[in-house]
C-alpha cells in the first residue's frame, strides 16, 4: 500500500520534532517506526500509547488508519498541531507549515488586526460598544457580515485596499506569527470563502502569543474565543470533563473543515493545564453533500482531539 499523500515521513519529521526526541537514537527509531507504519500499517493508537510512542506517532497512526478506512478520501489533505503549555513543548507537527484554506478560522486574525490598530492609534481607533458587539458576532456567531465590517474598519485606517490591509497590518506588527497568512477576500454572503489561507503553524503561533499576553488586547481576544459556541475540540467527546475550558474558532466550507483553539483542563489537584490543538482538513473540490462531509470531517478532528486529551490526561493527571 502506498503512503498517503497527506502524511509522509518528510512532512512529519520537522526541525521542531527534535525538541521532543531525546537523542539521536530515539529520533531514528521514531523515523523508522513512522515510515514502517505508513507503508505496512502501524499499530492502533492504544497499542502505540502502551509502548510509550510519542503523541506525534500516535496522531500519524490514527490519521493513516482513518485514511485507510476511507474516512479521509484521496485528494484530501490535513494539518495537525499540538503544543503543551505546561512543558512548553511542541508535541505534534504534521504538515504544519503548509498554507491551507482558512474559512472562518481567519476571523480571530481579523479581530487582531483591529486590536493592533487600536494600540497604535492613541484613541483614534476606539473599542466602542458597537465594535465590541460586531467582534462578538464575528467570533461567537461566525457572522460574515460583521467580519466584513471589521475588515472595512481596518482598511479605513490603512490604504483602503480592503482585506489586503488586514494582512498588511498583521505582517507589519507580528511578522513572526503570521508568516503563511494570506487574506485576499471579503466573506461572500453565501459564505463560500476559499481564497484566504493560513497554516496550522500560524494558528499555533497566534494561540501561543495570545495565551502569553504578547499581542494587544490578548485578554479580550481570549474572552471572545471563549464565548459559548460550537467546537470540534470538546463537543461530542464523552471522555472530556465538564470543567474543560475552550478558546477556539471553527472553520467550515464545502472545501475546508477545521478548528483551532486552546483547551484548559484541571488536574486532580485542581490546577489547570492548557494545550493548543489545530486540525485542518482540506479538499481540492467542493463536496457534493456539504452537510455529510462537514459532519464526518468534524468527527475526524474530534477523534484526534480525544486522542490528544487521553495523552494529556496521562501526562498531567488531568481529571
Amino acid at each position: 500500500m502506498k503512503p498517503s499523500q497527506d502524511v509522509t515521513p518528510h512532512s512529519i519529521i520537522t526541525e521542531e520534532d527534535h525538541a521532543f526526541c531525546r537523542d539521536r537514537r530515539s529520533f531514528l527509531a521514531m523515523l523508522a517506526a513512522t515510515s514502517a507504519g505508513l507503508v505496512l500499517g502501524a499499530p492502533n493508537y492504544a497499542e502505540a500509547a502502551s509502548r510509550h510512542a510519542s503523541l506525534q506517532h500516535q496522531v500519524v497512526d490514527l490519521v493513516t488508519r482513518m485514511r485507510r478506512e476511507g474516512l479521509l478520501q484521496e485528494g484530501e489533505k490535513s494539518s495537525w498541531s499540538v503544543y503543551d503549555f505546561t512543558t512548553r513543548k511542541k508535541l505534534v507537527s504534521i504538515n504544519e507549515a503548509l498554507p491551507r484554506q482558512a474559512a472562518s478560522m481567519i476571523k480571530p486574525f481579523v479581530a487582531q488586526a483591529y486590536f493592533f490598530q487600536m494600540e497604535q492609534s492613541r484613541g483614534r481607533v476606539p473599542y466602542t460598544e458597537e465594535v465590541r458587539h460586531a467582534m462578538e458576532q464575528m467570533i461567537q456567531r461566525s457572522s460574515n457580515s460583521q467580519t466584513n465590517r471589521i475588515m472595512d474598519l481596518v482598511s479605513e485606517h490603512q490604504a483602503h485596499r480592503g482585506p489586503a490591509d488586514v494582512e498588511a497590518v498583521l505582517k507589519q506588527r507580528a511578522p513572526d506569527v503570521f508568516k503563511e497568512t494570506q487574506i485576499v477576500e471579503r466573506i461572500p454572503v453565501t459564505g463560500q470563502t476559499y481564497r484566504n489561507r493560513a497554516s496550522a503553524l500560524d494558528y499555533s503561533r497566534f494561540l501561543l502569543s495570545v495565551w502569553d499576553d504578547r499581542l494587544p488586547q490578548s485578554r479580550e481576544q481570549k474572552r471572545l474565543m471563549g464565548l459559548p459556541s460550537g467546537d470540534r475540540l470538546s463537543k461530542g467527546l464523552a471522555g472530556l470533563p465538564e470543567e474543560v475550558r475552550v478558546y477556539n474558532k471553527t472553520g467550515s466550507t464545502a472545501m475546508c473543515c477545521g478548528d483551532m483553539g486552546i483547551l484548559e483542563i484541571p488536574d486532580q489537584r485542581g490546577r489547570y493545564h492548557a494545550y493548543t490543538l489545530v486540525g485542518i482538513i482540506e479538499r481540492p473540490t467542493r463536496a457534493e453533500n456539504y452537510g455529510a462531509w462537514i459532519k464526518n470531517r468534524g468527527n475526524i478532528i474530534r477523534r484526534v482531539s480525544n486522542l490528544v486529551y487521553l495523552e494529556m490526561k496521562n501526562r498531567h493527571r488531568l481529571v
